[in-house]
């Protein structure tokens, strides 16, 4: 999809943010909507699903989704999985470009939304599914009408706190929450063996967001944000660990150094695709 730049790189002026992302005449840079697939020897899960395609067209043109098609369930299809194969899916939260492909493509606007993976348990933050319920109106645009129903109607939605713990075979995640960008997202240090990754959301959705001060001008707490920022990049760089990048359009994720002379993080193997058996 495309967005507006100013939006996405809050009040960094323009001057400075053109360095990094390709911009057209009116002023829109390309955002992916990326998702991560983890697989057990008993257990497939997916972090988040995308923008996917429930968007009406009227809505896919205002935010300028260039793909008709439900691109998940494609590229599930692509490494042989259907999504009814899914066992969990982890929603950090339930904006629509990071939830919406948990809906089925958009056929007529008199028809309401339906879930896709039935099979899966469907995983967010008690905060956030709270905020997703009882939107404030900076933010209303951004969850999608119906959903905490959906949910709750499946009988598969099961909500988490900061530093609960789940196992899967020999994987284990730690959910963290964050309150920067949207009231309780929730983050996932992600373990198997001796491979890390922080699936981060929107803390930093690409890799010009490692860059401590910048922020979108979607978060409710910049500042803040910030502050988290610091606190996750320092254990990332720790652990030696990947940062998962959801909207980056040309990488999927990078390590992190500290340039000590800057006295900045910056992304370092940075990787157009992220495809790791361990």
């Amino acid at each position: 999809m495309k967005l507006d730049g100013g939006a996405m790189f809050g009040n960094a002026p323009k001057a400075l943010w053109q360095k990094w992302v390709a911009v057209d005449d009116l002023n829109m840079i390309d955002i992916e909507s990326r998702s991560l697939l983890v697989e057990t020897p008993n257990h497939k899960i997916l972090f988040e699903t995308g923008a996917g395609a429930y968007l009406s067209p009227e809505m896919k043109n205002r935010f300028q989704v260039v793909e008709d098609n439900h691109v998940l369930l494609d590229s599930l299809i692509d490494i042989g999985l259907a999504h009814e194969e899914i066992t969990h899916i982890i929603l950090s939260h339930l904006h629509f470009d990071h939830a919406g492909g948990i809906l089925k493509e958009f056929q007529d606007d008199r028809k309401p939304i339906e879930l896709l993976f039935p099979n899966a348990k469907l995983i967010t933050g008690r905060t956030q599914f709270k905020r997703s319920a009882s939107p404030h109106i900076r933010d209303r645009a951004s969850f999608i009408p119906q959903l905490d129903r959906l949910l709750i109607e499946s009988g598969r939605l099961e909500l988490k706190s900061d530093q609960d713990i789940m196992n899967f075979d020999d994987l284990e995640i730690r959910l963290m929450e964050s309150h920067g960008h949207t009231p309780g997202m929730l983050l996932s240090q992600i373990q198997v063996k001796d491979l890390k990754i922080l699936f981060l959301g929107d803390i930093a959705p690409g890799h010009p967001w490692i860059n401590l001060p910048i922020t979108m001008g979607y978060d409710r707490n910049p500042e803040l944000l910030v502050d988290e920022k610091t606190k996750f990049f320092k254990t990332a760089l720790q652990d030696e660990a990947w940062i998962f990048f959801t909207h980056d359009f040309e990488y999927a994720a990078s390590k992190l150094l500290y340039d000590d002379e800057k006295k900045r993080f910056v992304p370092d193997k940075l990787l157009r695709e992220f495809n790791i058996e361990v």
